[in-house]
């Protein structure tokens, strides 16, 4: 299926970009304009070839919140505009396309409603004692699955569940006894519920009739997992007659394991889930079925304990047992996959050296097409005859959906934000390349201030990534987004060290065990390279800031590399690496990344950690943090400020009782970004 790639992406700057214009009507991107956007996402394509469905996010400002839309499009009227139709969230088609299912409140509980795609009133079509997490239509269109959080000892009892919530909130103790971890796990503390898989059956006016039967009954683990699962993780066969879900059982060693299986269950029956995939003991997730039934496509992973493995995609034949990996050779980690209506090709979306594009496998032979160029596809939905809807962004360009045709150009389909992009002005940005740790090639990007003037001279941010297996993609990010610096004036220098993703598996594997090593060198090396090829960077007036793993770094910098650095941000990052494996949520992530438990390999913990270096820090730090993460406790923030305030070093700590290890709310990331850039400011004014 030959198709061109999306000829959308990013204007690309060189070393001698012409000045910028600053005497039109347009204004640099600040904070409240990026809380403002509408984000959109989500696409969704059902029976009736009309209708696009899709998600937008909106903020409300001054409530200080995000709320979700159904939102449709009318394909077949030229010049249709996009309709919201209720507010609501995940937003799916019935099986014949004639009414759209989502989650909105009924009262005080999440539960399922439907809406005609042409408007009209919305009618709700559960009515359960518990939240309803998710859900999945199945094809025939006489079941939901729904992901319900209960206690498994009540065996599928909804009414249990209930009774003993409301015991639990009438009593007047507080305490709570645990035997196990996770106690807590992201931003919750666990209260003995798991998420699990329920049938519901509908009646022919679409609502849900019976009693919801258990479909996971023996699963001793969460469907869809915590915190971030989706409907993604479960899937039914084309007939509606089997359910597939990928679930780690929750042992006892479930926080330092990422054993996650597929397994498989009859719609009827009754009969127990049977796993498909327990040879391997790594993790194993995300079923899809062909549109035959006969083959399981699923994403794999091959060492047990690592999260940031290559994903594989892997073919499962359902009638022999047999088992191959679909592109072998393609040395990129797969996301969620789709596929076409004919079987024949698989897409999925992966980094791809600072981008993060749509591809086309097809199943056959893994033949590998990429389908977009510059920028980021986050969701896509394959339409019938062999295009693809994508939701595409860039450094400049807020999410909106577009349609790839087979062998045409991409064509814009949604307008959202039209009018708030015409009035900012953003800075313009360009990846280079040069030689890292080892003499290996690394690749960074520089971007411009808003208002760029040739032969200026510009303080710069340097941005320090998270994960640390993660990397800085052409995206239109909504918490680390490189064009609130720039239009703050800041030139921003960012830099994809060894342990990126997007490059090569080897390269993502170079940061374990290592975190202040090979990383460090590419920083400094990426830093050096920038100054050298646009001198409109003042070498004398950069702060360094970074988030999760990008503050750990800016902890080990301030004793390690802080001669260059006017000030230091630290969001969320680990201070001390040895409490940090105590106090942490999820175990399997420090053992992979220091060789083993705290109590066995106590010299790994401590080669790189931060807190040996206090006596050698000199450069001011603002310190941030939040009061539920615990992926990295507030006490690592805490600890951080400790040591400025007790050194005598200019400092500031800045904490957000309600938020995670991300800031999430509107309001706070306003705070937040008006801090980071006072602060920024402060120490990079001219002399």
């Amino acid at each position: 299926m030959p198709m061109r790639s999306l000829a959308l992406g990013l204007v690309l700057m060189s070393a001698t970009t012409p000045s910028l214009a600053a005497e039109d009507d347009t204004r640099p991107l600040d904070v409240r304009d990026l809380v403002a956007m509408d984000r959109v996402g989500d696409p969704q394509l059902g029976a009736d070839a009309r209708w696009l469905l899709f998600d937008v996010q909106q903020a409300d400002v001054a409530a200080n919140r995000s709320s979700h839309g159904v939102w449709v499009l009318d394909r077949t009227t030229a010049g249709a505009a996009p309709r919201r139709l209720a507010e609501g969230s995940q937003p799916r088609w019935s099986a014949d396309g004639r009414r759209i299912f989502y989650l909105a409140k009924a009262g005080e509980r999440m539960q399922i409603y439907s809406i005609a795609p042409e408007g009209g009133g919305a009618r709700q079509v559960t009515d359960l004692p518990v939240d309803v997490e998710g859900f999945r239509v199945s094809p025939d269109g006489r079941h939901l699955a729904a992901s319900l959080a209960v206690f498994t000892d009540c065996q599928g009892d909804l009414a249990c569940t209930r009774e003993r919530l409301n015991a639990r909130e009438a009593g007047k103790a507080s305490g709570r006894i645990y035997d196990k971890l996770f106690v807590r796990h992201w931003d919750a503390w666990a209260d003995g519920r798991r998420n699990q898989l329920f049938l519901l059956a509908l009646d022919a006016a679409g609502t849900a009739a019976g009693a919801p039967r258990l479909l996971t009954r023996g699963i001793e683990g969460d469907v869809p997992s915590r915190p971030f699962g989706d409907d993604s993780e479960y899937v039914f066969s084309p007939d509606g007659g089997m359910l597939y879900f990928n679930a780690r059982i929750a042992r006892h060693d479930e926080p330092w394991s990422t054993n996650f299986d597929i397994w498989r269950v009859a719609i009827e029956g009754g009969a127990a889930p049977e796993n498909l995939t327990a040879g391997n003991p790594a993790w194993d997730g995300y079923p899809l079925v062909s549109p035959d039934g006969g083959t399981l496509y699923y994403l794999a992973m091959k060492r047990p304990g690592f999260e940031a493995d290559r994903f594989a995609i892997m073919a499962l034949d359902l009638a022999t047992g047999a088992r191959r990996e679909v592109a072998p050779g393609w040395d990129r980690s797969a996301g969620a996959l789709a596929i076409s209506s004919d079987g024949s090709t698989l897409y999925t979306t992966a980094d791809e050296a600072g981008q993060h594009p749509l591809f086309a496998v097809r199943a056959a032979d893994g033949m590998v097409q990429r389908l977009s160029g510059e920028g980021t596809v986050r969701g896509f939905a394959p339409d019938r005859d062999g295009g693809v809807i994508a939701a595409w962004q860039d450094f400049t360009h807020p999410a909106n959906l577009y349609r790839v045709e087979p062998g045409g150009e991409p064509r814009q389909l949604t307008r959202f934000n039209e009018a708030r992009l015409a009035r900012l002005r953003f800075g313009r940005a360009e990846f280079f390349r040069f030689k890292g740790w080892n003499g290996e090639p690394v690749q960074g990007y520089v971007m411009t201030p808003a208002d760029f003037r040739q032969g200026g001279k510009y303080p710069v941010a340097f941005l320090i990534h998270g994960g640390p297996q993660g990397a800085w993609t052409n995206e239109f990010h909504y918490r680390w987004n490189p064009q609130v610096y720039a239009g703050a004036g800041f030139a921003v220098v960012a830099i994809n060290f060894h342990g990126s993703t997007g490059y090569s598996q080897a390269f993502t594997d170079a940061i374990s065990g290592d975190w202040g090593g090979k990383p460090l060198v590419d920083l400094r090396r990426g830093w050096a390279a920038a100054l050298k090829k646009y001198p409109f960077l003042d070498a004398g007036r950069a702060c360094a800031l970074g988030a999760s793993y990008g503050g750990y770094m800016v902890y080990w910098m301030a004793g390690k590399w802080n001669a260059p650095w006017k000030c230091f941000v630290g969001h969320d990052g680990v201070f001390d690496s040895r409490s940090m494996y105590y106090g942490t949520d999820e175990l399997w992530f420090e053992e992979w990344e220091h060789r083993g438990p705290e109590y066995g390999h106590p010299q790994h913990y401590e080669r790189f950690n931060p807190l040996r270096h206090v006596k050698d820090w000199r450069v001011p730090m603002l310190v941030i943090h939040g009061g539920l993460d615990f992926r990295i406790p507030d006490t690592q923030g805490l600890a951080a400020f400790t040591a400025l305030q007790r050194r005598g070093i200019p400092g500031q700590f800045l904490y957000f009782p309600d938020e995670n290890h991300w800031v999430l709310k509107p309001a706070n990331s306003i705070l937040w970004h008006d801090t980071v850039l006072q602060w920024m400011q402060r120490w990079t004014a001219p002399d």
